[in-house]
């Protein structure tokens, strides 16, 4: 296993991001290259635990202590198998996962974790610059053929494990160009596009179909896909926002961060077309609500488009700087996490209740808030949100980012017109195979488990891709994914 006292003898690094005054003058990737010789200290980090609880912490089951030890050893192409044999798609893992992996590393008892995504992603990009990976084109066609809907990581992973399977696969996009949120949602600094049109020729060439500005639902019919079709996938996503109703709420200048972010994708791609209304944050006081990780993509947005000041607002408390009491290893910790884009500037503030916005001649100008704090669980361990008397504000304010979460996928449409059963949160309702109720119609991802980590989308496609083989050919050789193949 790696160097027994490899975690001895080495601390946990990290790659280098870029200099903040360089970066934000781009949307290039923020992070720098890191040495080979680093790397595999950090991959000799990696101790002979008798349990490798990364494995559970890992949706994809990916099988780290394997591919740590070979990276040590420099056997990069054996590490590229193993961590294909679980993961279709390491580089967008690797550069946007959460890692919580790394949260599950027993190392991270009473040391700094083992620095898996670095590792992850750095196997992949050797991968990819020595040309070891190459297309898996089907060995014979089953004559099946299956439509997935949404080209996001959920459905480009269902359809390149049913290509691989032998059947005929299409995508089906609503949007201009092919990927979903990996295409519009997530800024450049934390992914350039390069890296999923690779991907994405690889599986062209592999003979996946992708139909690009087709809705579902609208263009071909629910009834038509059926029909054309003799599985379909639904992979469209937690596309519904969560809105905030406060007075105030419909003044110009109050947008959702998925209005927001992909118009800036679009100009780094040269796509957005003259004319058309734009968000820009250049020269403006902008408040950011929320304090996830699309808040934080909101964040070093409109720092690089040149916003006067940023705030960004939390209704939460502040999160503990490390683990307590409440949250034991191995769990995924809630702690506060520091971005690269909160580096970069910008306010942030917790425990605020927007309580309403006022503007002028239709556009907002003010925002009004309060403090809050908790009260103590009651017998059922709930917590009651109070306001804090006499915390009353009001700031100015020229543009407003909703990053409040999203709540379900799009129901009306085609997801009515299917007849699909929704459980109670409103999400598309499957059973253990990924099947809805409606006969030959799966789904998989955020519009089945409601709004989650891009790790989990790729897992969900792949389950997806087991249950459609099983329905299509009464059995299935697709490997299975994460918790279910441990």
């Amino acid at each position: 296993m790696a160097d027994p006292k490899g975690f001895l003898k080495y601390s946990r690094e990290n790659a280098p991001r870029r200099p903040i005054q360089e970066r934000i003058k781009d949307w290039i990737e923020v992070y720098e290259a890191f040495p080979e010789e680093k790397l595999r200290k950090q991959a000799a980090r990696c101790m002979d635990c008798g349990i490798p609880f990364c494995h559970q912490g890992c949706p994809l089951g990916n099988i780290i202590p394997d591919w740590n030890d070979l990276v040590y050893r420099g056997r990069w192409k054996d590490a590229l198998a193993e961590l294909h044999a679980t993961n279709n798609f390491p580089e967008f893992t690797g550069k946007l996962c959460p890692a919580p992996c790394e949260a599950a590393c027993v190392l991270g008892i009473n040391q700094d974790p083992v620095t898996i995504k670095r590792v992850e992603e750095t196997i992949i990009l050797r991968g990819w610059d020595e040309g070891w990976v190459k297309p898996e084109p089907p060995e014979r066609r089953t004559g099946k053929k299956v439509a997935v809907v949404g080209s996001g990581p959920a459905g480009l992973a269902a359809a390149q494990q049913l290509n691989r399977a032998g059947h005929t696969v299409t995508v089906f996009e609503r949007d201009d160009r092919i990927g979903g949120l990996l295409r519009y949602g997530i800024p450049d600094f934390k992914m350039e596009k390069w890296v999923l049109d690779r991907r994405l020729a690889q599986m062209e060439a592999e003979g996946v179909i992708f139909r690009p500005c087709v809705n579902v639902g609208v263009d071909i019919r629910a009834a038509e896909l059926r029909e054309q079709f003799d599985a379909v996938v639904l992979a469209g996503g937690s596309t519904v926002a969560r809105d905030l109703p406060v007075p105030g709420r419909e003044l110009d200048g109050i947008h959702f961060a998925m209005e927001f972010l992909p118009q800036q994708n679009r100009r780094v791609a040269g796509l957005w077309p003259e004319g058309k209304p734009q968000i820009t944050a250049e020269g403006k006081r902008v408040v950011i609500l929320g304090g996830g990780d699309t808040g934080a993509d909101c964040l070093g947005t409109v720092i690089r488009q040149g916003a006067a000041e940023v705030y960004q607002f939390e209704i939460m408390p502040k999160p503990p700087s490390e683990r307590d009491e409440t949250m034991p290893w191995p769990l995924y910790p809630m702690i506060l996490r520091t971005s690269s884009a909160h580096e970069e500037g910008g306010i942030r503030d917790w425990s605020i209740s927007t309580k309403a916005f006022s503007g002028e001649n239709g556009k907002v100008k003010k925002l009004h808030g309060v403090r809050v704090e908790f009260t103590r669980p009651d017998e059922n361990g709930r917590r009651k949100m109070v306001e804090v008397p006499g915390s009353e504000f009001e700031m100015e304010v020229d543009l407003v980012l909703l990053a409040l979460g999203f709540l379900h996928p799009q129901q009306e449409g085609l997801l009515n017109d299917l007849g699909v059963e929704f459980d109670p949160r409103g999400n598309v309702k499957t059973d253990k195979n990924y099947a809805t109720s409606v006969p030959g119609v799966f789904a998989c991802g955020d519009m089945r488990r409601g709004q989650s980590l891009i790790v989990w989308a790729i897992a969900e496609g792949r389950e997806a891709a087991r249950g459609v083989d099983t329905y299509l050919m009464g059995e299935s050789a697709l490997p299975l994914a994460g918790a279910k193949r441990l």
